[in-house]
């Protein structure tokens, strides 16, 4: 059921399960951060409307995927985290406007899209198999890789508010950016899930692009070990990878952090790190090239929470 079908009953029960205490560890990539008050996993979209509008609008509310390009600090988080995946999974074609799109749920993995797209013959969406994260973390962020951004390929976007309204927004209604999305006409509302714009091509063809790509991730990106994808934004005409290897920074270390020496631009956990240790060795790096580069780099990782 898509949410504009959605008919709000009278105090209706929710039926996803909250935990209490639960240990952000356990969601991130890092594989660190301390606990959040609160944790609930929805049902679906319509028990998510439905626990959002229960909740105290003086709550905070972080909304989860799979844990990538997210920070959670040791001491935990005030507040409730809501799990997308797997949760809000739903993927499928849809008929809209005579056409055939892609429909994705935010807690549905971005690589799981690229698949998916292509089996049913569409084209354009196969960079997604190379960002470590669901459809809600890609739209909030404007992911991207190999050349190409997430809102490139998005027709529209079902949003979610605090109130547990949903609505349907258009890519003007966003100030979009490079890995940055700001609502222009609502504050506090959540990407609940998207249709694609898609051009139909080569199947085949598609899949053989992926493949590919995946396999230049495998080749290039220290997938072995914890991380959360990439630390930092790139620099206007640079990269920050070429930075921060050009600081003699690859293999720097805080405890058990460490500047991969595969990719500069990702630190790994090689063992036991804090999120401390991550978070102060990020600084380390950005004031290493700062200092050596007068370049100031920007995270593209989110840190949350109380240290």
């Amino acid at each position: 059921m898509f949410m504009a079908e959605i008919r709000r009953l009278e105090q209706p029960a929710l039926r996803g399960s909250m935990r209490l205490n639960e240990p952000m560890s356990r969601h991130t990539t890092w594989r660190v951060g301390g606990p959040a008050d609160r944790a609930y996993s929805p049902a679906d979209l319509e028990d998510l409307s439905v626990f959002l509008a229960s909740r105290p609008e003086s709550e905070t509310v972080l909304f989860v995927g799979l844990g990538s390009n997210l920070l959670v600090r040791d001491r935990g988080l005030r507040g409730t985290v809501v799990f997308t995946h797997p949760a809000l999974n739903r993927l499928c074609l849809v008929q809209r406007d005579g056409t055939q799109s892609v429909y994705a749920e935010a807690g549905v993995a971005a690589p799981k899209v690229a698949r998916f797209a292509a089996v049913h013959g569409f084209e354009g969406a196969e960079f997604l198999a190379g960002i470590p994260g669901t459809v809600g973390g890609a739209l909030a962020m404007n992911a991207g890789c190999y050349g190409t951004e997430s809102w490139e390929i998005v027709a529209s976007v079902l949003t979610i508010s605090r109130g547990g309204e949903a609505h349907e927004r258009l890519p003007a209604e966003f100030r979009i950016g490079y890995r940055s999305v700001h609502p222009l006409v609502a504050d506090e509302e959540f990407f609940a899930a998207c249709w694609l714009r898609l051009r139909p091509g080569d199947g085949e063809r598609s899949r053989r692009r992926i493949k590919e790509l995946l396999q230049r991730r495998i080749d290039t990106q220290p997938l072995e070990k914890p991380n959360a994808g990439s630390v930092f934004r790139n620099p206007p005409g640079d990269h920050a990878a070429r930075l921060i290897e050009s600081c003699g920074l690859k293999g720097l270390a805080v405890g058990a952090a460490v500047v991969s020496p595969k990719h500069a631009n990702f630190i790994v956990n090689t063992g036991g790190a804090s999120a401390r240790d991550i978070e102060t060795l990020i600084a380390r790096v950005q004031d290493n090239v700062r200092r050596s580069c007068g370049v100031e780099l920007e995270r593209e990782v989110r840190i949350v929470g109380e240290g």
